[in-house]
């Protein structure tokens, strides 16, 4: 490829509104170009290092048994509302109607699609396992796409789905997931963690996220100091120290006046009050838009995590009651609620109490008396609370004890570049996708799913990967591998050696570039480094002497090379370069 040719609209400003370091290298490497907000155009550069990430997975999914299919963006509502999810991913799903008035939606996923083709296409246990896979396109309707292609609308994802008989196999294609994405994360130059995740819309049993620890990453993960534990803290739990309660009978219930009181940090500091972690938080939710409100109980130092409130309930939505909703099932207004004397059921207005499992056992706390501007201390839970269930609810906090060792946790900001599932048998059971066992008994097809989002590997790897004169890309998915820089192109004897080089390196299979163009030597350093070509081999005065000068990207110092010597010494050094 010859420079000249190649649409590469680079540009030295930052582009406005480009946050993360991925969005400003890829614009100004011209990667990417916005279409739209959350949708962009791959440009050259970019679609030559897309196919190469691609080509990883799809040798690393082959080398594990994969099939790969082409299933169609495009799909019936039939399908999801077979699974039961055309309902509960309405915010975030493109939906349309075609000519006759049809549903259909653009695929967010393909769990539906491909267990619709499973249950037509798999009759016996004699088929079993089976691996599928696809590279395809995906579509969310993100409320805030932002950051390039860290968030956005339009995306290649590559998702697989196992199937099998029973949960020993799911267990087996679990894990070899597991060590074919370690595989593909590494050969594409990335250090990541995995991590314990919830499975969320998807279901399932068991998943594990595959993280990079960035600040451009949108979620949290904790990583124990000392043990391999390590978790996103949708999930995560940690220990909590143990309570001690205060020697001789229980303190007697009593109520006293908080004026003007509504936050636990306005109690912690009240005369009479107490610190927050001796008070009680009581939070008034509706699970799945219910007629009656939960009441969910936190220590006043911790904050309630709405995944674990969801897992915890099998509800799939959750939300803050409304303060008139709250106010005509307890009397009384957020800052002076609480659960004491409270019955929960079916009849009444509170549906259920939850409690968090670190308020087990507590005794002399403070809540609200559900009267505005009164509380109650002396409250002993186990007296004088009916809870109905005990869970972990709470979000985790950094420099907390992990719940595995005597290490501590530690939050990172996280971008998730893969995801895997144990679905067991939540989609096939909905959809009907039986398979005869060797007694001739029809059983559900227990399935697993598992994802990869192409550019946001890209993007992460942008975010590792660069320095101040721009991206630094590994060699495995670099769009070139070496580039050619003639330092005059009016130089016959310069030029002369430069075509001589390139056609010699595309002959032995180095994916090289030509800079023909004829612009300040300068100027062409600065693309080289700015579009991250792992090795420069650079023509000028020297050529003379049949010299030119080799640099890898990250070195500081050329060396020089003689023409007669040059091929082995890039291959010696892209060699180098590859483990």
């Amino acid at each position: 490829m010859r420079w000249s040719k190649l649409f590469v609209p680079t540009t030295r400003d930052v582009p406005a509104g480009a946050d993360a370091v991925s969005h400003q290298l890829l614009l100004r490497a011209g990667y990417i170009r916005q279409v739209t907000a959350g949708v962009y155009a791959l440009l050259p550069l970019a679609q030559r290092m897309r196919l190469k990430i691609m080509q990883i997975i799809r040798e690393e999914m082959n080398a594990i048994g994969g099939q790969e299919f082409m299933l169609s963006a495009l799909q019936p509502a039939e399908l999801w509302k077979e699974s039961g999810r055309w309902q509960s991913l309405d915010e975030i799903m493109f939906r349309l109607r075609d000519r006759k008035n049809a549903e259909m939606a653009l695929g967010l996923t393909h769990e539906e699609a491909f267990t619709s083709l499973a249950r037509t296409g798999l009759q016996s246990y004699r088929q079993l396992p089976q691996i599928w896979y696809q590279m395809q396109t995906k579509f969310r309707d993100e409320a805030r796409p932002k950051s390039g292609l860290l968030r956005v609308r339009e995306f290649t994802m590559k998702d697989a789905y196992s199937f099998d008989m029973d949960s020993a196999g799911l267990d087996r294609a679990f894990a070899a997931h597991y060590e074919a994405y370690k595989k593909i994360f590494s050969r594409c130059g990335l250090k990541f963690t995995a991590v314990d995740a919830s499975s969320g819309a998807m279901g399932g049993s068991q998943s594990t996220e595959f993280m990079v620890l960035t600040e451009a990453g949108e979620d949290e993960v904790a990583i124990c100091s000392e043990c391999a534990y390590a978790a996103n803290t949708e999930k995560a739990v940690s220990r909590v120290p143990n309570h001690k309660t205060r020697e001789g009978a229980p303190s007697e219930l009593e109520r006293f006046d908080t004026p003007n009181i509504k936050t636990i940090e306005q109690l912690a500091n009240f005369p009479g009050g107490a610190p927050a972690d001796g008070q009680i938080k009581t939070l008034v939710y509706v699970l799945d838009e219910s007629q009656a409100l939960t009441m969910i109980l936190m220590r006043g130092d911790h904050e309630l995590n709405e995944t674990k409130l969801l897992a915890a309930t099998g509800a799939q939505a959750a939300r803050p009651a409304m303060e008139d909703e709250i106010v005509q099932a307890l009397g009384a207004k957020p800052g002076s609620l609480g659960a004491v004397g409270i019955k929960s059921g079916a009849a009444g207005p509170i549906a259920g109490i939850l409690a968090d499992r670190s308020l087990e056992g507590r005794t002399e706390m403070v809540t609200g008396a559900n009267q505005d501007d009164i509380h109650l201390r002396g409250v002993n839970i186990a007296r004088d609370i009916a809870v109905d269930l005990w869970s972990d609810l709470r979000l985790v906090g950094d420099g907390e004890l992990c719940a595995f060792c005597s290490g501590t946790l530690h939050l990172h900001k996280a971008l998730e570049i893969g995801h895997i599932f144990k679905l067991g048998t939540r989609y096939s059971e909905t959809m009907g996708a039986h398979v005869l066992d060797s007694q001739g008994n029809r059983v559900p097809i227990v399935m697993g799913s598992y994802g990869i989002g192409v550019e946001r590997m890209m993007a992460a790897i942008a975010e590792l990967s660069h320095d101040k004169a721009g991206l630094v890309w590994p060699l495995a998915v670099a769009p070139f591998q070496v580039v050619v820089l003639p330092t005059n192109t009016s130089d016959e004897a310069i030029m002369s050696a430069a075509e001589d080089i390139y056609r010699k390196l595309q002959t032995e299979g180095f994916d090289t570039i030509l800079d023909d163009r004829d612009e300040r030597a300068g100027v062409k350093f600065n693309d080289a480094d700015l579009v991250g070509i792992p090795l420069r081999i650079t023509l000028g005065k020297k050529i003379k002497d049949g010299l030119v000068e080799v640099k890898g990207r990250l070195e500081t110092q050329s060396v020089d090379v003689s023409l007669d010597n040059l091929v082995p010494f890039v291959r010696e050094k892209i060699e180098k370069m590859s483990t």
